[in-house]
């Protein structure tokens, strides 16, 4: 059976050369077929094929006959990969196909985001990221790591043979009744091939908005945004700090039979009912802009694209959000009033940010404290100091603090799970009159502190006299 490269290049080739596959050895062209694409025929194919001449408007009828079976065929090989998904608890008497298991295993009861094997020169480690900090779990002689790295490019479906370029791939494997989906990229070094697996639980669930750690008026204002018509909501932070969860929480909140929800997304991280989502494909031209102009064709209430990366984007979502959508998206920007600056980096004029910004969520992710091994502390002068700083209120000299000691269940780290620390700007008539006039993140930022908008920091403090987290954490967090 074909596999889904073979597929596109041979759409590929047939798009490009007006010609199509009809019966064994025949082959539809019409009066534009090149002459030189008969030679690429009986090179690629090893035949003399037999050519049948027909009319443009026949060939589209038959090209479109032609996608809509190799369409079936890849539902077809998607259906096997599924059938045939090894459960790594059954396992293998092969030794390294027993280490990779049990690495696998272990990474996934240890909750670790992503597994790293790092070639050195007398030695491989390996290590898991967990709660977004890398740990050290097991250390490899590098003799046996040759073996490790052909067998996880075997299941990933990548060239055995070659060493010397990066490869992505996939794995997709099954422990117990859970189904897991694997990234894998492979990086040539000095000492060898270097690997990255990224570890995506498919029956992992969504996160609903009271479960993503806002506090109470947060939650409200939060609430009270994403129920807005229409408008331009964005969630800002760097990679790797919540911010598809939030949206994702978002969609789960606004679903309902009565609204018509769809997301462009890269890549599509969590499919949800009811909801028509599209994953990004460059390769054949679908990107962020492109699938937004598409999308604004069917009808939509909601809509969310996964990324604002350039101006384009920008332009089509704003004018969106003007002509009666709600659009959900994503910047990279370190704190909510930012998030008006770039967008007037990127070429968008400010009385058009200004018009379409119903409000922008910041976000952090923090370790949580273990609650097996959680004790609490007498708050030192600099802690007291830093929190009376940022929440501008006296405390008590016997204030105190929390911490983990450490313990089996947390690895001895003395924390357990992450969760999100947020600023949450709102726009209303006095902020789009500072953002039309002054765009600069100083000027919005300072009126919206005027108008009671929480920083990050004050967040993470918050959290931290609640017990959630420690300021060791707000402070890496924040980077004050």
């Amino acid at each position: 059976m074909r596999t889904i490269k073979d597929i596109e290049l041979s759409l590929d080739f047939i798009k490009k050369n007006k010609i199509l596959p009809a019966e064994e050895n025949k082959f539809y062209i019409t009066r534009e077929t090149p002459f030189y694409a008969i030679e690429d025929l009986r090179f690629l194919y090893g035949i003399t094929p037999e050519t049948i001449l027909i009319d443009e408007k026949e060939f589209n009828e038959k090209l479109e006959e032609y996608i809509s079976n190799l369409e079936s065929k890849l539902e077809e090989i998607e259906e096997e990969e599924t059938e045939s998904l090894e459960d790594i608890l059954e396992g293998s008497d092969a030794p390294v196909i027993q280490l990779l298991n049990s690495t696998f295993l272990k990474a996934v009861r240890a909750n670790a985001s992503d597994i790293h094997f790092e070639p050195f020169s007398d030695y491989v480690e390996i290590r898991f990221r967990m709660d977004g900090v890398l740990h050290e779990i097991n250390k490899l002689p590098k003799g046996g790591y040759e073996s490790v790295v052909s067998r996880i490019k075997v299941m990933a479906k990548l060239n055995v043979a070659e060493k010397r370029l990066p490869q992505d791939g996939r794995i997709r494997i099954k422990i117990g009744d859970k189904e897991m989906d694997l990234r894998v990229s492979t990086l040539p070094t000095v000492f060898g091939e270097r690997i990255v697996i990224r570890l995506l639980d498919k029956s992992n669930k969504i996160l609903s908005l009271r479960e993503l750690g806002l506090l109470e008026d947060d939650l409200r204002k939060f609430e009270n945004m994403i129920s807005k018509p229409y408008g331009l909501i964005l969630v800002t932070g760097p990679t790797g700090s919540g911010k598809s969860t939030t949206l994702y929480a978002s969609l789960l909140k606004l679903k309902s039979p009565r609204k018509n929800i769809l997301t462009i997304e890269d890549p599509v991280e969590y499919q949800i009912d009811g909801i028509s989502q599209i994953q990004v494909n460059p390769k054949i031209n679908l990107t962020f802009a492109n699938g937004l102009r598409s999308i604004l064709r069917q009808d939509p209430d909601i809509v969310m694209v996964g990324e604002i990366r350039d101006r384009e984007t920008a332009e089509i979502a704003i004018h969106a959000s003007m002509t009666g959508h709600l659009v959900l998206s994503t910047l990279h920007t370190n704190d909510a009033p930012s998030a008006v600056t770039r967008l007037v980096d990127m070429g968008v004029e400010s009385f058009l940010v200004a018009s379409s910004l119903e409000g922008v969520i910041a976000q952090r992710l923090v370790r949580r404290i273990c609650p097996n091994c959680k004790t609490e502390h007498k708050i030192t002068e600099e802690e007291k100091d830093f929190i009376e700083r940022f929440s501008g209120e006296k405390l008590p000299d016997d204030t105190v603090l929390y911490k983990g000691t450490g313990c089996e269940q947390c690895f001895n780290t003395g924390y357990k799970g992450r969760i999100a620390i947020y600023e949450i700007m709102e726009v209303d008539e006095e902020m789009r009159s500072v953002i039309s006039k002054n765009p600069e993140s100083m000027a919005v930022k300072q009126k919206a502190l005027e108008k009671g908008m929480k920083t990050l920091v004050k967040d993470g403090v918050q959290k931290a006299l609640k017990g959630i987290t420690t300021i060791e954490e707000v402070l890496q967090a924040t980077k004050v």
